[in-house]
């Protein structure tokens, strides 16, 4: 199976191939760049493999939360290339992409909390269990709410338990408040941020799983809808 995979969504851009279980991977920090920094990195990882896009089998993206101008980056790029080269295309959550990354600290069956950075002092979460590897459900949908507001909605089983991991940066934003997230410190990533490598893997369970969809199918999930709507004139 080969797969490429972009992610655009938050402060780091990254581009991934996904050859038969290996992982190639170009990324970089940046915050504004990711329209100028995504397209080249394709192009270096196609050089490198010395393929063409035709010899793919898909194309993965992180199709949100995060970044509105960053999900429309990856989005666009996605079906431009999906429909230039006659490709599927594998929409994979960027909260479930965080679930993955922090997999080594969550053992099968341990839920996981993977929160973002959604600015205006508000955080995109899910939680997640994993009953195989890299096979994450997640026990909510995803949503978009204030530190305080999370803490009602993890309830008193979270609050409760020592068992809770999390990762992304809506936990430093969390951290940062006066509400205090119902996790042991020690078993946080607060620094993780979504990446292509993550895509790449999940595009390959879904891939395996046979949810690879039609080009047009490259849409971004914005969960704020007061962002992705232009305001009433």
């Amino acid at each position: 199976m080969k797969l490429l995979a972009l992610d655009t969504a938050s402060g780091l851009c990254s581009a991934a191939l996904f050859v038969d279980g290996e992982v190639m991977l170009r990324e970089t920090p940046t915050t504004r760049e990711h329209a100028q920094l995504v397209l080249p990195m394709v192009q270096s990882l196609l050089a490198e493999a010395q393929w063409s896009m035709v010899q793919l089998d898909a194309i993965a993206f992180g199709r949100g939360p995060g970044s509105f101008t960053g999900l429309r980056v990856a989005a666009g790029l996605t079906q431009g290339l999906a429909f230039g080269a006659g490709l599927p295309v594998l929409p994979v959550s960027d909260l479930r992409a965080l679930a993955q990354q922090a997999a080594v600290l969550a053992p099968a069956g341990t839920p996981l909390l993977a929160c973002m950075d959604a600015r205006m002092h508000e955080l995109y979460w899910a939680l997640y269990e994993a009953p195989l590897p890299g096979q994450w459900v997640s026990d909510t949908v995803e949503q978009l709410c204030t530190p305080a507001q999370l803490v009602q909605r993890l309830g008193v089983a979270a609050a409760g338990s020592a068992q809770w991991r999390g990762a992304g940066m809506g936990l430093a934003v969390w951290l940062a408040s006066e509400v205090s997230p119902p996790l042991n410190p020690t078993l946080l990533l607060p620094a993780a941020e979504p990446s292509a490598r993550e895509i790449a893997l999940l595009g390959a369970v879904d891939w395996s799983a046979g949810k690879a969809q039609p080009p047009e199918a490259a849409v971004p999930v914005y969960l704020r809808d007061d962002v992705a709507r232009p305001s009433a004139q």
